[in-house]
């Protein structure tokens, strides 16, 4: 924290009570000493406990600003403090007693105790072979065969065995827990000489609980050079550190050095940069505006023409409509005419038939009963074709074409009908038998005319219907 408005002094001791938490527990000042800006005051500490200790704050002076920000406080001992004895690492304190056959500590990896050993592209052959008498001078001086006695064969063999099968051999708990690492591949192994050594060694580990005792090369113990010390672990756990977020420190800055150029060229960047994003804008508006004109005038192309294809299909509608009933006047027509010529017919068989029975007299009951059934069967047929034509009309108006041709055709049946007037004046009976027969095929054409005007419509319809698509 920042502030030149107290006291150094006052503000270190505030400081110094604030980590205090009890202003008693701060004593009187003791001195104060600077170095590179950092001033380091002192006050007695009075909390129990800590005699002889003294609160220390650490204070940085900005001599440009004229302002004091601490760094931190703490309690620090003096010579007339009590303390502790040094503290002496773990591994410094152990004793080779404190171990035992199944504890291990390791080497490590500088120990003065070893020292890399011979390699095999080291060894040099010698060169040179005595005589007989220079080579038994040798291994009496090398393996000691100068004493008055020495093991014999047997001895040696007994010694071995005792060795081996003892605690130092490889049945012991040590070469258990020792996980493969034998003596024979460590690097405080001495070997013996004589017989011996290809079995046997001796041990040169202080650490290990076979140091200076004969052990097998199959031996094994915890200490052996290879063996890595463990990691230790932590006297403490390290927490994370605290940020103040209560205080804030308020820097004023020095005001910028203004150059013109560098602004200009600034301001030139600044101007480029804005024009080239409005070109892009303005490209990007010119785009769409092209693109929803486009869009306009397909739809307006395709309005037109879906209203010009409304129109005609409504224009032909009319036309249609307009030929249907000037064909189904015609018809009406026709039918109108054959009515008529229907009726005189029957007028002109009722006089022939009146004038027949005033020229024969004697004729029998019989005769006139079967002309009047006669009659009345022609009635009846007339007014049938009436009814099936009535009913035609109908089916006539899905198609106008061919029901002016059903007219034309029902016409040229009618006409034949005035020709039967001169055998009718011959002959009563097969007068009336020829109009019975010229109504019925009258109504009979008009009634087949309809059917099939009926069965071509709902083609010429969709025939229209997909010529149309095409054309649009």
């Amino acid at each position: 924290m920042a502030n030149s408005d107290l006291d150094p002094q006052a503000l270190a001791k505030t400081m110094a009570i604030e980590a205090a938490q009890d202003p008693s527990y701060v004593g009187d000042f003791v001195t104060s000493r600077d170095e590179d800006g950092v001033t380091d005051f002192r006050f007695v500490s009075l909390m129990p406990g800590y005699e002889g200790w003294q609160w220390s704050v650490t204070m940085f002076h900005d001599e440009e600003l004229d302002t004091w920000t601490v760094d931190e406080s703490t309690m620090v001992p003096t010579q007339q403090a009590l303390l502790p004895p040094k503290w002496v690492p773990w591994k410094d304190r152990l004793e080779p007693s404190d171990l035992s056959v199944t504890d291990a500590i390791g080497t490590e990896p500088d120990d003065e105790r070893l020292e890399p050993g011979v390699t095999k592209s080291e060894e040099q052959a010698d060169e040179h072979e005595g005589d007989s008498t220079q080579d038994v001078e040798e291994a009496v001086e090398a393996f000691d065969l100068s004493r008055r006695r020495v093991l014999s064969e047997l001895g040696r063999a007994q010694t071995a065995k005792r060795w081996y099968e003892g605690p130092h051999g490889p049945k012991s708990l040590s070469t258990k827990t020792a996980d493969g690492h034998v003596c024979s591949t460590c690097g405080f192994f001495l070997q013996l000489q004589g017989d011996l050594n290809t079995m046997f060694g001796v041990c040169a580990n202080r650490w290990s609980p076979d140091d200076g005792r004969v052990v097998s090369l199959d031996h094994g113990c915890g200490e052996h050079s290879q063996i890595e010390p463990p990691e230790p672990s932590r006297l403490w756990v390290q927490t994370k550190p605290a940020l103040d977020d209560l205080h804030i420190d308020i820097i004023a800055q020095n005001p910028r050095e203004e150059r013109g150029d560098v602004e200009l060229m600034e301001r030139l960047a600044e101007d480029e940069v804005q024009e080239a994003a409005q070109a892009d804008v303005d490209m990007q508006k010119s785009d769409e505006e092209a693109v929803a004109q486009d869009e306009a005038n397909l739809n307006a192309t395709a309005e037109a023409v879906v209203l010009g294809q409304a129109e005609q299909r409504e224009s032909e509608q009319v036309e249609a409509q307009q030929q249907l009933d000037i064909v189904l006047q015609e018809a009406q027509d026709a039918a109108d005419r054959a009515a008529a010529e229907a009726q005189q017919a029957v007028a002109l068989a009722e006089q022939i038939e009146a004038q027949a029975h005033s020229d024969q007299p004697d004729e029998q009951p019989q005769k006139v009963a079967s002309e009047q059934a006669q009659h009345d069967n022609l009635t009846d047929n007339g007014e049938q074709g009436n009814q099936e034509a009535e009913q035609a009309e109908p089916q006539i108006e899905n198609n106008g074409e061919p029901a002016e041709q059903g007219s034309e055709q029902a016409a040229q049946d009618a006409e034949p009908t005035e020709q039967a007037e001169p055998a009718e004046q011959e002959d009563a009976e097969p007068t009336q038998t020829d109009a019975e027969q010229t109504v019925e095929p009258d109504a009979e054409h008009s009634i087949d005319d309809a059917v099939q005007n009926q069965q071509t419509a709902p083609t010429q319809d969709a025939e229209s219907a997909e010529t149309e698509p095409s054309q649009a």
